[in-house]
């Protein structure tokens, strides 16, 4: 198909893997790190925030937050995503991938460092602010799904696309398990500076002033990998798609792609315009044109992003219950404040790089060998296998001899969100949907997935108290079976080309089909068909002729 598209997209597409491919990874996938580091950090230090802002003297276990400050803290940054995918999105296709993409990191950038600082030192003021920077820091946050996706797929080749794309939604992996390691150091730098006894030993030792300070160092640090990233993010050039297909400058994207490919590229200036002039895909976004052509693709991305989300983030709420039930966190009642975070801490970084990391990978390895639909229906097949076989024999895995089957069957579920949906889910809708409409519809699939992702952590604890664990399991069961139903309305996109999935060069490979059919025609008509007609000469001069 390389006679349907400009030259320098085709140049894109068929490139060799080139240093710029790994370049634009690491650029685009810093974002990522530090967007996990960030939004998963929270749950290393809410038990520690418990402690230090609500601790009930007299009381026989440490103070905990109460059930609406613990949503708010934990929720709240999801909201900022949420409403961070939808506007910059949006803005990403109105002003460009580039422009755009400097903004989200320094909004990450600021409030990184304001999550870890306070208006006041009671405990209103200081969940205030922290709530009040989480929503902005998560805002950011949500700006960088479109356009890291966005950017990646517009860069990379037809062969490698869905690995370079995986690679940057991968390096969330590398960020939970930095913020793990991360706070293990702090912890352990701060108990050897500042020992402490155990709760039930003294409850207003065991929380030293000083633990203050853990909390917050923990928070602020997630502004230093975004920070380190954001020149090379303002060298980066805008995409060649964004700016021939959406921009119509074919001399910025040949000039643009020619120092990137180090080759040389002319300007396609009659070829933009002719595809500027093509009214065909001149259609707006939610018109009909667009459902009718891209209609079920974005129920698709959306619903299976929503569906794997509510899966996705009930499981998380499973973790201090697993955690302590196989001893990786004693009562809180048996340690100090600073233990605590560690011993947390530790047992997030164990699961992340048993489980979480290496699901990842298997995704960048494999998702251009088997393809997108493969391993989302995969994932999702096996997510319902073992959500069943957890809830099924319920009462099984509450015995305490059986407990380490549970965390194992645990694992593999989050191992095969990873190889499976989680990932995919981010790589599908920033390929099939029109370049101008990009950004746009990745952010809408997103945001449907962080909707998920609120109905999961909020809406699974309520199900949980209602109808009990067993039977919550086994509607997550059943989200994960509808999360097969709904990948069917998802389209294979491996090997492919960006236009090619989005059929903006679909009236040209009409054209191209006509012709080719016409001359097979042709060719029957001219060949065998002509010794048998009358007057086959004059015939055969037409043909020739035309």
């Amino acid at each position: 198909m390389a006679g349907d598209q400009l030259n320098v997209l085709n140049a894109l597409d068929v490139a060799k893997t080139q240093w710029y491919h790994f370049t634009a990874i690491i650029i685009a996938g810093m974002g990522f790190f530090t967007d996990a580091y960030d939004l998963f950090c929270i749950s290393l230090v809410t038990k520690l925030l418990g402690r230090i802002y609500y601790h009930v003297d007299g009381a026989e276990k440490p103070g905990t937050l109460p059930p609406n400050v613990s949503a708010a803290v934990n929720g709240v940054a999801f909201c900022g995503t949420l409403a961070g995918q939808l506007f910059f999105g949006w803005l990403g296709d109105k002003l460009g991938r580039k422009k755009v993409y400097g903004m989200t990191l320094m909004v990450m950038v600021i409030c990184s460092i304001a999550s870890g600082l306070s208006f006041g030192r009671d405990s209103k003021t200081v969940m205030t602010t922290l709530c009040f920077f989480r929503f902005w820091l998560g805002f950011g946050i949500g700006g960088d799904y479109p356009l890291s996706a966005t950017i990646m797929s517009e860069y990379a080749n037809k062969k490698t696309r869905g690995a370079f794309i995986a690679a940057v939604f991968a390096m969330q992996g590398f960020g939970i398990l930095t913020g793990g390691i991360f706070a293990i150091i702090v912890a352990a730098a701060f108990e050897a500076r500042f020992p402490a006894p155990a709760y039930k030993v003294d409850a207003l030792a065991s929380t030293v002033p000083q633990a203050d300070y853990v909390w917050r160092i923990i928070l602020m640090v997630g502004a230093v990998p975004a920070a380190m990233t954001y020149y090379s993010r303002s060298k980066m050039p805008e995409t060649a798609r964004y700016t021939a297909l959406v921009a119509k400058d074919a001399k910025l994207a040949a000039s643009n792609m020619s120092k990137v490919l180090q080759v040389e590229l002319e300007a396609e200036h009659q070829r933009v315009e002719e595809i500027s002039r093509d009214k065909s895909n001149s259609f707006g976004l939610f018109s009909k044109e667009f459902m009718k052509r891209h209609g079920l693709h974005l129920l698709g991305t959306t619903s299976t992003w929503f569906l794997l989300d509510i899966a996705f983030y009930s499981q998380n709420l499973f973790q201090k219950d697993i955690f302590s039930a196989i001893g990786w966190i004693p009562p809180a009642q048996t340690m100090n404040a600073i233990q605590e975070v560690f011993k947390i801490a530790r047992a997030q970084t164990l699961i992340a790089l048993c489980s979480t990391v290496p699901g990842y990978w298997f995704t960048v390895a494999f998702i251009d060998v088997i393809g997108r639909f493969a391993i989302q229906m995969m994932g999702f097949f096996f997510m319902t296998v073992f959500m069943f076989a957890l809830a099924i024999p319920y009462d099984h895995w509450t015995h305490k001899e059986n407990r380490i089957g549970f965390v194992v069957m645990y694992s593999l579920t989050f191992f095969f969100a990873n190889f499976g949906p989680n990932a995919t889910t981010f790589v599908v809708p920033a390929e099939i949907f029109p370049a101008r409409f990009r950004s746009t519809c990745h952010g809408i699939s997103a945001a449907s997935g962080k909707l998920g992702a609120m109905v999961g952590a909020f809406g699974f604890l309520y199900l949980a108290q209602r109808i009990g664990v067993k039977n919550s399991l086994i509607v997550l069961g059943v989200v994960n079976l509808l999360g097969m139903f709904f990948t069917l309305l998802v389209p294979e996109s491996k090997g492919k080309s960006l236009e090619e999935m989005s059929g903006e060069n679909e009236n040209e490979k009409v054209i191209e089909k006509i012709l080719l059919r016409f001359e097979e025609i042709e060719e029957v008509i001219s060949g065998d068909l002509l010794m048998y007609m009358p007057g086959s000469a004059i015939f055969e001069g037409f043909v020739i002729h035309r």
